[in-house]
């Protein structure tokens, strides 16, 4: 029986089990976006999951949303990356990289008043973002025209080419979480006409366009996709969330991935469905589930080939050696919401491993 424990061969990543990590913004970069030490101790700690996917890292300047994440358009960046996947490499850890374009989620006052772009003028309701300023309400973006997304692909294959540089095993596109590739993807805000609008072949069209530019850099076997199709985070929303979805993992089988990250539900609640059945029926690659598994709803779910893995969020966050904890059936860690987002060392690099609880 394939077990959590089982390794996996994810395109030309042979995985030692099937315990990831789901990629968490932490804001623990440093000034201008760089990764530090800290960063390189925190991940290094987790260095036996399976897979490591590292948090949502801009692709290019300008288009930030948390004030404080990491980028890869820098040299400094690229360095403070291969100073985290040393880190890793050294505990014998693998590590992917989240690229990651905020689209309409990105705010003036985090990019030096540069007006945010997304597939239409459609800004995000009923939320604020943190900055300098204190929390502020969203802006309007500017709906992105057809000959400036050209430019957006060639940030994102540069993206992958910076990973490559700071020494990553993979690279994981994000198009999840109402972020850009994302807000081209679903009806709800991609109201556009033309080549990237209206029926699901157009509204996927950038996200497309973006795999085979970074396909183009690291080969498919190397390159990871997350998507969301039910999540309204971010205040997104899909007419048909199951057929775009199922149209989705169809068109993905001609990409040859490494792996499809899908995240299952919606933190909010607003939609419902099972997304994972018509994946599984229609998706032919290895296939990792998020969101809300327990170890043992992840077990099962391997054991019955529902899902090739399961990757954590915030119980690896609480948790750096969670696969030795499940494996020995012990209790986890509680994560401590109030430290999240928090600088410094508090709520990342301070939950203890089992070896260390005992001790005390």
């Amino acid at each position: 029986m394939t077990t959590l424990f089982s390794p996996l061969q994810a395109g030309a990543l042979t995985l030692p089990n099937r315990i990831l990590m789901a990629p968490l913004t932490r804001t623990r970069a440093e000034a201008e976006h760089v990764p530090g030490a800290l960063m390189a101790t925190h991940y290094a700690q987790r260095a036996s999951a399976g897979l490591l996917i590292a948090e949502a890292t801009m692709a290019m300047e300008g288009t930030s949303a948390f004030w404080k994440e990491p980028g890869i358009y820098s040299e400094a960046q690229i360095a403070g990356w291969r100073q985290v996947t040393d880190a890793v490499h050294a505990a014998g850890g693998r590590i992917a990289l989240q690229i990651w374009h905020a689209g309409r989620a990105a705010h003036p006052l985090l990019n030096d008043g540069r007006v945010p772009v997304s597939s239409s003028a459609v800004a995000i309701a009923n939320d604020q973002v943190h900055t300098p300023q204190g929390k502020q309400p969203y802006t309007v973006p500017r709906a992105l025209a057809d000959d400036e997304i050209p430019a957006i692909v060639a940030g994102f294959a540069q993206a992958a080419r910076n990973a490559q540089a700071a020494g990553f095993d993979a690279v994981e596109v994000h198009g999840a979480n109402g972020y850009l590739l994302d807000q081209f993807l679903r009806d709800g805000v991609n109201t556009r006409d033309g080549a990237y609008g209206g029926p699901i072949e157009n509204r996927a069209r950038l996200l497309l366009e973006v795999l085979d530019a970074v396909i183009g850099v690291w080969g498919s076997d190397r390159v990871g996709l997350r998507l969301s199709p039910l999540n309204s985070y971010n205040d997104m929303i899909d007419s048909d969330p199951i057929g775009l979805i199922t149209w989705l993992a169809r068109r993905l089988n001609g990409y040859d991935l490494a792996y499809l990250h899908l995240m299952r539900g919606d933190f909010f609640g607003k939609q419902h469905g099972d997304v994972v059945t018509p994946v599984r029926a229609h998706y032919t690659g290895v296939l990792v589930g998020n969101m809300g598994y327990t170890p043992a709803e992840a077990a099962a779910a391997v054991a019955a080939g529902m899902l090739d893995a399961v990757a954590f969020g915030t119980s690896f966050l609480a948790n750096p050696d969670l696969p030795a904890r499940i494996a020995a059936g012990a209790e986890l860690n509680a994560p401590n919401p109030a430290t999240f987002y928090t600088p410094g060392p508090e709520g990342y690099i301070d939950y203890p491993s089992m070896e260390a609880a005992e001790a005390i």
